[in-house]
């Protein structure tokens, strides 16, 4: 009985009609279905595109593994559970930063800046030869304490890689009182100069950060050699399993005290605000697709006026009345999935056609990180967006089918 429901179902889909009109009013029923299909595989790839983007921007400057300190700001390097690490096979590299805000000085400009204080391993754990926009990377030349700042900020101060002159770094005292009458002299003051600039087109690094020396900033910072902020961990592999592994194995050696972050983590607002985006777009979507929907209930509603005599027909041939409501949802369905095939094809054909064309630009011009809008299809959205249409185009045929009757 099914099978012939199915059948009924699927000619009258594609037969001619009495009346023009419920052609017309399907076919738009199914058009209406495809475009919001495709618009959700569209909008959701560019939003895919845009957080694997910024994704890598981070990765180049971002550890791929970094130990933070549960409570306070600082952590003890020279403690056994940290020795430990250092014993490992799997890690390539451990680097120590110590990173805390201090006020920069260059002649008649100055402003707050994240001072982050890095060692002699940190370009194992960063790849910040790419991100060089000005200069070169070195925080020490054998000579004099050398700084690498953001692209934005060193715009600020008025400085670039060429200039000569030192850069004042200014931290508050620690330890001890602070003198009401000569408050200057609570301030702790070192100067470097400037090697070179780096972007990774975030603010919070591009127009806030400062790299120095770890020495420096342990001595501005009044600290020992021991003390940190944070370690920057770079194991052997890159693989997403064996991270995952390594960083659960360095927890529960380390313990409560430490918190290991991958680069997920280390950026968790950045990447919870794009999951809200991504719902936030797909329910909208979705209250644009409800509004759709409503022409599979007026196209099944034709129809089922229109086949009143095939109606009377099967009813005399002995097809109850839950056998014909079927005929008339799968209808209904047969619609929507028409439609939601059509608009997947489309959406993942233009996703692919935008990825290897760019046909639609962001713009030229060194303001721009790429040219064209960025797209990555991912099968789990794929499959979301077809079981979301599918869904609800089988509610929106369910309520003709159910109002429907086989008497006069």
């Amino acid at each position: 009985m099914a099978n012939l429901e199915s059948h009924i179902a699927w000619r009258y889909l594609f037969s001619k009609k009495g009346h023009n009109a419920i052609n017309i009013v399907s076919g738009i029923s199914a058009a209406a279905v495809a475009v919001v299909t495709a618009a959700m595989i569209c909008v959701l790839s560019v939003m895919n595109g845009f957080g694997v983007l910024v994704e890598q921007m981070f990765s180049e400057f971002d550890p791929v593994l970094l130990v933070v300190p549960s409570e306070g700001q600082t952590l003890r390097t020279d403690t056994a559970p940290i020795a430990s690490l250092y014993a490992r096979e799997d890690i390539e590299a451990i680097s120590m930063q110590l990173e805390q805000t201090a006020l920069i000085r260059y002649k008649d400009h100055q402003m707050p800046a994240r001072v982050m204080g890095v060692d002699s391993l940190f370009t194992q754990t960063a790849h910040i030869d790419s991100i060089i926009t000005d200069g070169y990377f070195s925080v020490w030349d054998g000579a004099f304490d050398r700084a690498v700042l953001g692209r934005g900020l060193a715009s600020q101060i008025g400085i670039n890689a060429h200039f000569t002159g030192a850069l004042h770094l200014y931290a508050p005292e620690r330890t001890g009182t602070i003198n009401l009458l000569r408050p200057d002299l609570s301030l702790r003051h070192e100067h470097a100069f400037i090697a070179g600039t780096f972007a990774v087109n975030q603010l919070e690094y591009d127009d806030q950060l400062m790299l120095v020396s770890l020495p420096l900033a342990q001595r501005l910072f009044d600290y020992d050699e021991h003390t940190a902020s944070a370690l920057r961990v770079q194991p052997v592999t890159g693989d997403g399993l064996r991270v995952t592994g390594l960083k659960d194995e360095i927890s529960k050696t380390l313990g409560p005290g430490y918190k290991v972050l991958d680069r997920y983590e280390q950026q968790a607002d950045f990447f919870r605000i794009l999951h809200i985006e991504k719902l936030l777009t797909v329910l909208l979507l979705v209250f644009i697709l409800l509004i759709a929907s409503f022409n599979i209930i007026g196209s099944l509603s034709m129809l089922i006026i229109d086949k009143r005599e095939d109606i009377r027909i099967l009813s005399h041939l002995g097809a109850d009345e839950p056998t014909i409501r079927r005929v008339f949802l799968l209808e209904g369905w047969f619609i929507s999935t028409l439609g939601t095939l059509s608009g997947l094809v489309l959406g993942v054909l233009l996703c692919l056609g935008q990825q290897h064309f760019g046909w639609l630009k962001l713009g030229t011009g060194s303001e721009y990180v790429i040219s064209a809008y960025p797209v990555q299809v991912q099968p789990t959205d794929v499959l979301m967006v077809a079981v979301i249409v599918l869904l609800l185009g089988l509610l929106a045929a369910l309520y003709p089918a159910k109002k429907m009757t086989i008497h006069e």
